[in-house]
């Protein structure tokens, strides 16, 4: 099967083309292209999503089945719960968004996935992130503790869809409770799922799941179409998962 090749502004290819297990990258779709912001909206609005390393052109995925977390089904575990009320009662966790995406992409970019010696965050992908996150659509969930950046992670924003990306950890259990922020700022705002892309062990311990391509493809075109939240987290969502928070 011949892999398309796009021209920068080319059109996708339907989610539905992506190469399958009988290929060797199954949930490959296409190759080249851009890297722009209206690339990467129309991209990331249709279940699609660049990954590649140093060395190979721009490859654009959509993986089925596809990884999701649902927030409601989010496993906080006793020791996340218990490390999360501690910091609250102590005054030492505060839990900021966007106020340093550049730091937290730059860290996730020397943090390799799970399962990777190398990472897929080269410098042309921080370049585009950064981009996005300027128009608005990429944004940092951010652990500080003491007031020290103690980890972090990066996701995509449309509409009401996002899309998680990296994350990194400087001290332990602080990428977790980045996660777990999210989740409560998702609950609180009535997002339905995030995207978590590809399987790993991980991401399963969290209670995250697959389900078919087509059935989020079908849930991102309608989740899009919704207002986008303010990308601000307010003490008071701890309560969507510790409800008896501070």
């Amino acid at each position: 099967m011949n892999l398309p090749w796009l021209d920068p502004g080319d059109a996708f290819p339907e989610p539905a083309r992506a190469w399958d297990a009988r290929q060797p990258a199954p949930g490959l779709l296409a190759a080249g292209g851009a890297l722009d912001v209206d690339s990467l909206h129309r991209a990331y609005s249709t279940g699609i999503f660049p990954w590649f390393s140093d060395g190979q052109p721009i490859l654009w995925w959509s993986t089925d089945p596809r990884m999701v977390l649902v927030p409601g089904e989010f496993r906080l575990h006793r020791s996340l719960r218990k490390t999360i009320a501690r910091l609250l009662e102590r005054g030492d966790l505060e839990i900021r968004m966007d106020s340093a995406f550049d730091e937290v992409i730059r860290a996730c970019a020397a943090s390799p996935r799970e399962g990777q010696a190398g990472t897929w965050i080269v410098p042309q992908m921080v370049r585009a992130y950064s981009a996005f996150h300027r128009a608005g659509f990429a944004h940092s969930v951010e652990t500080w503790i003491g007031g020290r950046l103690a980890g972090a992670l990066y996701c995509v924003n449309i509409g009401q869809a996002v899309f998680g990306e990296s994350m990194f950890t400087r001290e332990p259990d602080a990428s977790k409770v980045a996660l777990a922020a999210l989740v409560a700022f998702c609950l609180e705002h009535g997002i339905a799922t995030i995207d978590c892309q590809q399987n790993t062990q991980h991401l399963a311990s969290l209670g995250a799941r697959e389900i078919p391509r087509d059935a989020f493809v079908a849930q991102v075109a309608q989740s899009v179409k919704k207002p986008a939240p303010r990308w601000r987290f307010e003490p008071i969502y701890w309560q969507r998962l510790l409800p008896r928070s501070p």
